[in-house]
Order: structure tokens, then C-alpha cells, then sequence
């Protein structure tokens, strides 16, 4: 019902957005989507006694300090207090791996340090265990600037995830920029049009009544535009992610955020 209400409206984007050319928000005009939600939603968000996204929180904390496959280590065994060692490790995500030649979110690089640190088998991409360890590594960072690399290696992805973003796509033919880069501030069925800045994920959805990551949001979006989604994990989908957390350099980080 929710999908088919969402379609709904962004039909009427469609029908309501010129073709002009996307044109890149100046920097000074970035905004936090906290700036675009109700102030219950934003005092939900602000006390850690009420915002829901803590309990994911308190879980990825026991999960830190868990030893877990084949060598019977733990995160905190490696890397020690998470508030020390952890902090600005999410505002610098995603980040080429050199191994790989791409880049990796931090989901990714969770898994990849399980399997190689710990001999455990990685997490399912979106489950509780992973989405929680990674809201834990992702509050140590809250109230930080994001910062990404935009060295010579990561600038082709940061450009094909701005490709993607600028790119129309599925049946009603629009591009995310569409709505987020041209027409933010605005209203549409009476809701604000945000600018689309990943500055608190893994994020708490009332709708979804649990954490979620970006790419999770991002899937929504494309099956709201009759788009097929790109699956977890896809290198679309990070070239999307390193290329909003490029563009929401400097903006604060807010994990766990609250949105409707």
C-alpha cells in the first residue's frame, strides 16, 4: 500500500517538474534533512532517551565487544574503545579499497574485517546484526563532518554515482536530482521536498518501525520511480552513496537519525 501511495505522488512529480537541467546545490544551501522533517520527529531524534535507533544502538555495543568465528576475537580486541578508535570512521565512508579497486561502504568493510580479522562468516547486507554494528561504529561520528575522500581515485565513482543520481530512470522517466537538487524546500502533497543529505545512517523510518541503511532508502526510491532497484551491494548503489556523502561534505553526521 505504502509503495503504491508513494508511486502515487511521485507521479505527480513527474507531471510537476520542468526538463530543465539539474544544477548542483551550492555548498552555503546544503541542509541536513533534519532541517525538512516535524518538530516531533526532530525532538524524537535529539534525546537519546526517545530516538528508537538507540536500541540498535545498545545492540551493535554488545556486538562490539562479542568474540565471535574461528579465532574467538572480538572488535574491541583489535580496535579498543569504539569512542576513541571509531570516531570519524563513518564520515569517511564510503572509501576505495585498494585491494579491490573500488570502493566499499561501511557495511562492506565490516564484513570484510569479520572474515579476514575474526574468521567469521560475513553478515547478510540489511540484517539486524550488521545493520546494529554499524549503527554503533556510525554514532561515534555524530557531529562530525562528513568527509570523503575525493582523490584521484575515487573521483570515477564519485562521477558514476552522480550520473546515476542525475539520470532518469524507470517508467515515469525522472532523475533523483529531479526533486532533490531543483525542486528541495518545496512542497509536495504536503510534505517538504528535502535535498536528499545521507547525514544520519543507519537511519530509524517510523514507516519501517527499525533502522535501515542508505542503500535501503535509495531501493525505495527507485521502486517509487518504477524503477528496477539495484540489488544490495551493487557497485551502483556505492557509487551513489560515495557520490551523496561527497556531495553532503562538511554537513554534520546525525547517526541514528529519525525520518517519518
Amino acid at each position: 500500500m505504502w509503495l503504491a501511495a508513494v508511486a502515487g505522488v511521485a507521479t505527480l512529480v513527474a507531471a510537476a517538474i520542468v526538463a530543465a537541467a539539474a544544477h548542483e546545490i551550492p555548498l552555503n544551501e546544503r541542509r541536513s534533512d533534519t532541517t525538512f522533517i516535524g518538530a516531533d520527529t526532530r525532538a524524537m531524534q535529539d534525546d537519546d532517551a526517545s530516538n528508537p535507533g538507540m536500541l540498535a544502538v545498545l545492540d551493535g555495543q554488545a556486538l562490539w565487544t562479542q568474540k565471535s568465528g574461528a579465532l574467538g576475537k572480538s572488535c574491541a580486541d583489535c580496535h579498543g574503545e569504539a569512542a576513541a578508535s571509531m570516531k570519524g570512521v563513518a564520515a569517511r565512508y564510503p572509501a576505495v579499497m585498494p585491494s579491490l579497486g573500488r570502493p566499499v561502504d561501511l557495511q562492506q568493510r565490516i564484513n570484510m574485517s569479520r572474515v579476514s580479522n575474526q574468521k567469521a562468516p560475513a553478515w547478510p547486507l540489511e540484517s539486524r546484526e550488521l545493520l546494529a554494528l554499524t549503527t554503533y561504529i556510525a554514532r561515534q561520528s555524530r557531529g562530525l563532518p562528513i568527509a570523503v575522500a575525493a582523490d584521484a581515485p575515487s573521483q570515477p565513482f564519485i562521477a558514476a554515482g552522480r550520473a546515476i543520481f542525475e539520470g532518469r530512470q524507470g517508467q515515469l522517466n525522472i532523475a533523483c536530482a529531479q526533486c532533490h537538487d531543483d525542486n528541495w524546500g518545496k512542497r509536495l502533497a504536503g510534505s517538504l521536498v528535502p535535498q536528499a543529505q545521507p547525514t544520519g545512517y543507519p537511519i530509524y523510518r517510523l514507516q519501517w518501525q527499525e533502522v535501515g541503511s542508505l542503500q535501503r532508502r535509495l531501493r525505495d526510491c527507485m521502486t517509487a520511480m518504477r524503477a528496477e532497484p539495484y540489488d544490495y551491494g551493487s557497485p551502483e548503489l556505492v557509487d551513489l552513496e560515495f557520490y551523496l556523502m561527497w556531495r553532503a561534505r562538511g554537513l554534520k553526521m546525525e547517526t541514528p537519525a529519525v525520518r517519518p
